[in-house]
């Protein structure tokens, strides 16, 4: 479903040698899959990510989703791609504080088919009831802990029933208790949409919640260590209709 080919990003820095985040680097995701990406702060797994849902140019190499070439479309064709087709969870929850819950769930149909019906705001509801949080859509950002800010940025993700789901390091500022349940969270959702999810982290613990796990340092993919793989997420990757 994702291929990316030979990415490369360079960064100029003022004068200074250029740094290179990503190195030549080659990912082919299947539909179905949940595949976690551990590396250290500074080993370019975000600025991988961010290749990935086209929202920064490749110095080299492609991006492909269903063998298309997101970096050969005109900007509002790739934009529509990665409103329809993406749904990506930013690390820190970025919701709009002068808007309620339901409204910052809202906000991706805005910018596609569909932005003023009346439906949106039931599946906004319906996909906050998919996190737990049904009750909270009158609710302020400020009036909700980490963990449930957390949640509505998940929501927020789903609404336009996302095929790649990315997420970038979506418990680095949750407690244990937290973390735990954001990724349980993850894997119900990978088993009862099938969506495909890639997620970056740095927690090495966080690859057991996945159905492969990469380990990124240096700007390359290293290794590829041994996940423990749920039946769930198995039955996903193996359901008939999905290759």
């Amino acid at each position: 479903m994702l291929s990316c080919c030979n990415l490369t990003k360079v960064y100029s820095m003022n004068g200074r040698a250029p740094l290179t985040a990503v190195r030549d680097v080659t990912l082919e995701v299947g539909r179905g899959e949940f595949v976690v990406i551990t590396g250290r702060s500074g080993s370019g797994k975000t600025t991988l990510l961010n290749l990935a849902a086209a929202l920064t140019r490749p110095t080299s190499g492609e991006v492909l989703l269903d063998g298309v070439n997101l970096w050969d479309l005109p900007d509002p064709r790739q934009a529509l791609v990665r409103n329809q087709k993406i749904g990506f969870v930013f690390q820190f929850p970025s919701l709009l504080p002068s808007l309620t819950v339901l409204e910052n769930v809202v906000l991706p149909t805005m910018f596609g088919p569909g932005h003023g019906n009346g439906a949106v705001y039931e599946r906004a509801t319906r996909s906050l009831d998919t996190v737990g949080l049904s009750d909270k859509c009158h609710a302020y950002p400020r009036q909700l802990s980490a963990g449930q800010q957390q949640r509505v940025v998940i929501a927020r993700s789903l609404m336009n029933r996302p095929e790649l789901l990315l997420a970038d390091e979506p418990t680095s500022n949750l407690d244990e208790q937290t973390e735990r349940e954001v990724m349980e969270l993850f894997r119900e959702i990978h088993g009862t949409t099938g969506a495909t999810i890639v997620m970056v982290t740095h927690s090495s613990q966080l690859a057991q919640y996945g159905t492969r796990a990469l380990e990124m340092a240096a700007g390359v993919i290293c290794a590829e260590p041994p996940v423990e793989v749920s039946r769930r997420s198995l039955n996903v990757v193996l359901s008939p209709g999905r290759s």
